[in-house]
């Protein structure tokens, strides 16, 4: 082959191993995580690239953020104890996202 085919090949490979999030977009993946829908594990991030974890990073970072700036009546129980497993939820998942990460950086996955 000449050397325009081998480009449009190693072109196909990288399109071939950059995954894309699942939901369509880092805030909708971001928001299927935080909600409980999705559990993420380096197995089904090994397909993101670095870029695109650091998105999702962003963006549940944020949701982390507005699920502790709401603040639901003291007397309010239930609410309480559901905003409390929300804010635990996400950051466990954060704990894996940023594992994983680090382990993507050091060339482990």
């Amino acid at each position: 082959m000449n050397l325009c085919g081998r480009m449009v090949l190693e072109r196909v490979r990288v399109e071939v191993l950059m995954g894309s999030f699942m939901g369509g977009s880092a805030p909708a993946m971001a928001r299927q995580v935080c909600d409980g829908y999705t559990l993420l594990s380096p197995n089904s991030l090994k397909r993101l690239s670095l870029d695109q974890m650091k998105k999702l990073e962003f963006e549940m970072d944020k949701k982390l953020r507005n699920t502790r700036g709401t603040q639901p009546d003291l007397n309010d129980q239930p609410a309480l104890l559901e905003r409390n497993r929300r804010i635990s939820r996400i950051e466990g998942q954060i704990r894996v996202l940023r594992n994983t990460i680090q382990q993507k950086r050091m060339g482990r996955l």
